[in-house]
Parts: C-alpha cells; structure tokens; sequence
C-alpha cells in the first residue's frame, strides 16, 4: 500500500512552500495572507528512490468560529486521519505559540510517527532560537529553511527510514482518465466531487471562490477508474482582483491542460453566459473533449420542452461546434450524476478513438467524391489519400494537389461527414490539407 505524508501547522508558517519543495515544483499557493491553503493538495514526492504521496493542508485554528477555519480544522484532521506520517511545521520567528502546543497535544493524541519542521531558520541566530522548540516533545526536529531547502535533507532521511518496502506509489494514476470539473464560481463543481466520492473531499460553501487549488481525486468505484479534477471558478478578467485569486485562475486553466475531459459545469438559473462560452472555447482550442453539464435543474420551473430549448440556447451558442453531450444535473438531489460520468467516460473513448486509413479513406473519399471541392482558377481541387495523425487530440490530414485553397466551408463540410460516419461526441476533431 502507498505511504501517506501530512504537512500539517498553524496558518502561515510555511507548509506550502515546504510542499512545493518536495515535489520540486509550484503546485500549492503561496501568499503572505494567512489561510490561503484551504483544501488538502495531494501529490507525489521522491526521496532516494523511495516515492510517497504528499498532502498539504490548510492552517490548523482550533476553536474557531470563522466559516473557512472550521472547514480547514475539519481537512487537517481527516488528513490526519489518512496520514502515515506527521510532519508538523513550525515558525521559529514567532516561537511557541498557543497554537503551536494544542497542535503539538492533538499530534501526540495520534500516535502517527511525527517529524518536527521549525522552519525559516535561515541564519546562526535564528538556530540558536530554536532550540526552544525541543520543549514540545518530539523525538525527531529538524531546522529548516523552507525557501532556501536547508535542513530539509536530513528531515527526508529521517522520513523515508519510516516507509516500508511494499509501500509502493500508484504510479499507474498518469495513466487514468483526468476529468476536470470546470466552470464559474459557485456553480457546485465542488459538491459535485464530493457527491461522487461519497465524502467530503473538498470545501462546500455558499461564498464563491471556496476553491482555490487544483485538487485531484481518485475514483474507483462501480468498475469505473480515473482522477476527477476539481478547479476554482473561472470568473471573467475584469472581477479578478485579488492576486489569490488570480493565481487560482492560472492553475485552473493548467488543470485544463493535464485533462483528457472537462465537465464543464453551469448554473441552470443563470442559462449559458458569455463566460461560459469562453471556458468551453478555451477547453476546445486546447484539444480536451467536453460535456455541458446543467447543475441546479431542480431550482428550474418545468413547461413542456423545458430542457430541449434550454439545449438549444446552448448549442447555438457554442456553434459551429455543436456535437457536445448535455447532461441536467442536480448535484444536491443526486439526480443523474453518474449518468454525467457515464457520458463523461464515453467522450474519453471518444478522444482516444483510432480510425484505420483503409476505412477512413474508404468512406471520406466516397463523401468527397460526391461533393468534391469548389474548382480553384479552372483547375480542379483532387483529394486522393487521408489518415489519421498520430496525436492526442483525434486529428485528419487530407492530401490535395492544392492545399491552400481548401475554403473553410469545405473544411466544416469535411469535419462534419467525419463526425458523421465515426463517434466523435463531445471531442474538437482537427482537419488539415496537406499537398500530396
């Protein structure tokens, strides 16, 4: 089984920035603002041959009343809960603090193995400071410096010595399906992992903007297998004004580009707005397969035909590109939200799908036989081969003796027979003329 780590401490004291130096990359958000961690960000570190999985979490407050630090205290203790080892991080500049020591007790309640990580300790005097921290009891503290990386060497020394032999990473995840879960704040992208996991993997609030990293989660259940990516809301440019927040947009649209899927999520009361239309072209120009899922349909007072021209609003206005699967959901009632997976895991197919050249060019030769290319200067435009490109995104070159003059209606016309003939619901298919 893996080996589970938990970055856990009082608000700002660096725990973020300890996570995104163990797995050596800029994944978890960093602000001087306290409590900017809110959800626990789970990924993969290495150390001398040894892999574990990682979790940061969100500053530990107890008692208070404060709706996020509720939340947060009840993530640090389901991590808590999942860990195999505590590393408990400290700010020797502040020292001891009442925190620090209900933190320390409620640690020593666990009986988790526990490195202590008295962190910024970056010069001669501040060592010498820490040395208070020995007061708290445990058996293993390190002095750290989480920017510079000093002392973090010796602490993963100390921590791999506590992985067994048959602790194995799943390494077999980067194979999995990704399925990011996109769209406007507030429109339950949130609710919706945590009604498929069954728990609480993420915070749920009524405020918008709740989630601000990028977290993935494994499913596996009812025979289905792949990683669900819950994202922070997408808000247009103009109502983004904190660099927090701004730094949560750019990892969300990097989140976009790990996926093989975006279930992009709307709000049924507020229809398909111009901000949806650009997350669904941003997820488009970047090759991802799509489905529109309507959340909160049971807020919608019902007519006959209700949901086929809400459909056809939005297929208007995602033309031309109207093959996409529309599923109406409501997250809070559990209605149809695994048959939203279900159409989800078909446009995986869908996108993975691999057409011979014998049959592609058996059939597309045919349909341009029948409507061949407008003449070009009274030479005529001849399409004689066409494969499939050898790349993610589901991708068709026809060879021509005049490439260049392939009209973009044509190339439509092309697109669609493809769409016509072969299963490619929901997924971008890219048509390019190349000269035979």
């Amino acid at each position: 089984m893996s080996f589970t780590v938990a970055i856990v401490g009082r608000p700002n004291v660096g725990k973020s920035t300890i996570f995104n130096r163990l797995i050596e990359r800029q994944k978890a958000i960093v602000d001087d603002l306290s409590g900017v961690t809110r959800d626990r960000q789970y990924n993969v570190a290495e150390w001398c041959g040894k892999s574990f999985d990682l979790i940061d979490t969100g500053g530990f407050v107890d008692r208070s009343k404060d709706i996020f630090e509720k939340e947060i205290r009840k993530q640090v203790v389901i991590a808590l809960d999942e860990a195999s080892l505590i590393i408990f991080v400290v700010d020797v500049t502040t020292g001891i603090t009442a925190l620090d020591d209900e933190m320390a007790a409620l640690l020593r309640r666990s009986k988790k193995p526990v490195l202590l990580m008295v962190n910024k300790v970056d010069n001669h005097s501040r060592g010498l400071s820490a040395t208070e921290f020995y007061s708290l009891g445990f058996e293993h503290t390190f002095f750290v410096s989480s920017l510079s990386g000093s002392g973090t060497g010796e602490m993963l020394d100390e921590l791999i010595k506590h992985i067994p032999d048959d602790a194995v990473w799943d390494s077999d995840m980067d194979d999995l399906p990704k399925i990011a879960i996109v769209g406007q704040p507030n429109v339950g992208k949130s609710s919706m992992l945590n009604a498929l996991v069954g728990k609480e993997r993420t915070i749920v609030s009524p405020i918008s903007g709740t989630t601000r990293d990028t977290i993935h989660t494994r499913y596996t259940q009812f025979g289905k297998d792949f990683v669900l990516v819950d994202t922070a809301g997408l808000r247009k440019k103009s109502k983004v004004h904190e660099d927090l927040e701004f730094y949560s947009v750019i990892r969300a649209i990097k989140a976009l580009d790990e996926a093989d899927v975006c279930m992009l999520m709307i709000d049924a009361k507020e229809g398909f707005t111009s901000q949806d239309v650009n997350i669904f072209s941003l997820a488009t120009r970047k090759g991802k397969g799509v489905v529109i899922v309507v959340n909160k349909w049971d807020l919608i007072e019902k007519e006959t035909m209700t949901s086929v021209k809400f459909e056809e609003i939005i297929r208007e206005k995602i033309s031309p590109f109207k093959d996409v699967p529309i599923v109406f959901t409501s997250v809070k009632d559990k209605q149809r939200i695994m048959k939203a997976i279900e159409v989800v895991l078909e446009v995986v197919e869908n996108r993975n799908r691999k057409i011979t050249t014998s049959k592609l060019n058996d059939i597309m030769l045919r349909e341009i036989e029948r409507f061949p290319p407008p003449i070009h200067r009274g030479n005529s435009i001849k399409i004689k081969y066409c494969t499939q490109l050898p790349v993610v995104v589901p991708s068709f070159a026809f060879y021509t003796n005049y490439p260049k003059e392939i009209s973009g209606s044509y190339t439509n016309f092309i697109e669609n027979k493809i769409r016509e003939h072969f299963e490619f619901s929901g997924v971008p298919v890219r048509v390019f003329f190349r000269e035979k």
